[in-house]
């Protein structure tokens, strides 16, 4: 408990590169359960959650700079649920492979202070 990356307040964003271009299948979001924490509760556990890639330099061209972000999916992290929790993202538009996947944190569950995330895995081919 406690070994996280944690940000400040109940929003917050991180982009993650990935160590090759992955087809996006899904995405599993980790905390730790209210057993393991020793103030009982979870507050501080991610709720709403949208997940994109960015377009972001993939041209090299002149609008570079200008970032395109394509949603591939809205979920809520429940934490009456297995503190690990799997999400299936709508990769149907995007016939393509990314090396880019943002994770967007809108609302944790009650702590005002911070927001924890334990483990993000993204799944693909």
């Amino acid at each position: 408990p406690g070994n996280c990356w944690a940000f400040k307040g109940h929003q917050g964003q991180v982009v993650i590169k990935l160590p090759a271009r992955v087809y996006l299948t899904a995405i599993t979001l980790q905390h730790i359960s209210k057993d393991a924490s020793p103030s009982g509760t979870i507050i501080s556990a991610p709720k709403d959650i949208a997940v994109s890639v960015s377009l972001l330099g993939t041209s090299g061209g002149v609008d570079a700079d200008r970032e395109e972000e394509t949603l591939l999916g809205v979920f809520t992290y429940n934490v009456e649920k297995n503190p690990t929790q799997t999400f299936p993202l709508k990769n149907m538009l995007l016939p393509r492979a990314f090396s880019h996947v943002k994770l967007l944190v809108k609302s944790n569950w009650g702590n005002p202070w911070y927001t924890c995330i334990y483990r993000v895995k993204v799944h693909g081919k």
